[in-house]
């Protein structure tokens, strides 16, 4: 049924493997040959270059004066014949006074009042507000321009801003200023630090007072007084660098329509500033000689205030009445006045009063080259020169028929002092001419708007800033006329200030 059978081999081959190798590639790759080249470079020579000064021949004192070399013929007997006359002359010459008080001037004379730069902000001009205030620095370089408003309306919520403008700045850029300060409400008041360029004092509507540093790029608001008890309740008219006890350091002394001078110090850790003095002005208070009747109660409301460069301790204040008052910081009687809810108990400072004005004084300012005369002015159009020591004026100039909103002395001429009209003129006067007529006559834009306020100089004697009421600044070359002392001008003002008042 089954049987063994031998049968031929079969082999099958492998289709994958034959089909692998059928689709297998050789391929090669190499790069070009690298070409390569080498250079080199040496100087190929050098040159030394060098100088020396000659010596110095030294000269034997005894040869210089025996006569001999090549010394003109006599020249050594006369200088040995008016030695002794020449140092007698010399000698007197350092005991004279003929030249206190005057500075060499190497600059080109002019001739002329010229208008340098009209220095515009278009957002200020924009919301319609006024230049109220300008301050130099105490470079000289720098002009700080406080915006508000000086005539009526309710505008005590509109913001504001204080411009700066680096006049030594190349590329000047007149209606960009280089710096604003915001501000939440009008400001009234500015003044620049007296040593440091970065620190500005600003007064606003709303009775606060601010301190700016300029150097701070985050907040510039160093300090602010804020509202309380102690703080100003009305506008703040004026504000002053005072130096306190300690050397180099300086308070704020600030003063409002609201009756009250305040003197602050300065609590940058905190932000805020320090009341360390009050003083107020009261109807009952005010010597005898000069009382009038006070506007809506017995407070007298302060509109002018100026500080004495000659005493520290003396201060002259001027009311919205026409009050003139001679004032001392060391005055320790208690000011009748209600101190609850205060930290500091006002003072009454007022020690003498002057004839009064026939309006409110806007402005007053000690002069800088004597100690006993200022000059007031305000809305009679008057500006008045006054002595701490007799209550009538020495005399009285016709400045203008509309209103004197600021007046000031010139830094560099004694008998020199200009004044800022309603009627956008600012006058400069020079007290050494026979006639008062104005020495010069300054008017930048259009008739009407009002001159606000003025500023001389003091680093820069030359330059005179004006403040108007249509915003704008305008920066005035002063002529070497009205810069230039004149070598009897002192013993001129001498002569004003020791005259009999009639």
């Amino acid at each position: 049924m089954f049987a063994d059978e031998d049968l031929d081999s079969v082999s099958v081959e492998s289709v994958w493997r034959k089909s692998q190798q059928g689709a297998q590639e050789s391929r090669a790759c190499q790069t070009p040959a690298v070409t390569t080249e080498h250079a080199g470079v040496q100087t190929g020579s050098k040159t030394s270059r060098f100088t020396q000064t000659e010596p110095q021949e030294q000269m034997d004192p005894k040869r210089v004066f025996s006569g001999s070399g090549s010394d003109p013929p006599g020249l050594v007997d006369f200088l040995r014949r008016v030695e002794e006359l020449l140092i007698r002359e010399l000698e007197k010459n350092s005991r004279s006074h003929a030249f206190d008080g005057f500075r060499a001037n190497w600059e080109e004379r002019s001739q002329q009042v010229s208008h340098l730069h009209r220095l515009e902000h278009p957002g200020a001009q924009e919301q319609g507000l006024h230049v109220t205030a300008v301050s130099w620095s105490c470079t000289g370089s720098v002009i700080a321009c406080a915006y508000g408003r000086t005539d009526d309306g309710d505008w005590t919520n509109q913001k504001s801003c204080v411009c700066l403008w680096n006049l030594d700045r190349r590329g000047l850029r007149p209606k960009q200023p280089d710096l604003v300060l915001d501000v939440p409400a009008a400001v009234t008041a500015v003044c620049c630090h007296p040593e440091r360029p970065a620190l500005i004092a600003g007064g606003l509507y709303n009775g606060e007072v601010v301190v700016w540093d300029t150097s701070r790029t985050q907040d510039p608001v160093l300090a602010q007084t804020g509202m309380s008890a102690d703080s100003h309740r009305e506008p703040v008219y004026q504000v002053f660098w005072v130096p306190l006890e300690k050397k180099g350091e300086f308070g704020v002394l600030s003063s409002s329509s609201g009756g009250r001078v305040l003197l602050w110090t300065v609590d940058p850790d905190q932000g805020r500033m320090v009341l360390v003095a009050a003083y107020a002005f009261v109807q009952q208070q005010v010597p005898h000689s000069s009382r009038l009747k006070a506007r809506g109660g017995s407070t007298v409301g302060v509109t002018a205030t100026a500080l004495s460069p000659w005493d520290p301790d003396t201060f002259l204040v001027g009311s919205e009445g026409g009050l003139l008052l001679r004032c001392s910081f060391s005055s320790q009687t208690p000011a009748a006045v209600t101190s609850e809810g205060r930290s500091v108990t006002p003072r009454a400072p007022a020690v003498f009063s002057f004839r009064p004005s026939g309006g409110p004084v806007h402005s007053i300012h000690c002069s800088p080259f004597h100690r006993n005369l200022f000059a007031s002015a305000g809305t009679d159009g008057l500006v008045q020169v006054r002595s701490l020591l007799q209550a009538d004026p020495l005399l009285s100039v016709r400045v203008s028929d509309s209103y004197v909103f600021q007046v000031q002395w010139s830094p560099s001429r004694p008998l020199v002092f200009a004044a800022a009209t309603g009627r956008g003129e600012v006058q400069i006067f020079d007290l050494a001419r026979k006639s008062l007529r104005p020495a010069g006559t300054i008017q930048d834009g259009a008739p009407g708007r009002t001159a606000t306020c003025l500023a001389f100089n003091s680093q820069n004697h030359r330059l005179l800033a004006a403040g108007r009421s249509d915003g704008s600044v305008g920066i005035w070359r002063l002529s070497s006329e009205l810069m230039e002392q004149r070598p009897s001008e002192s013993l001129q003002l001498e002569q004003i200030a020791n005259q009999v008042a009639e």
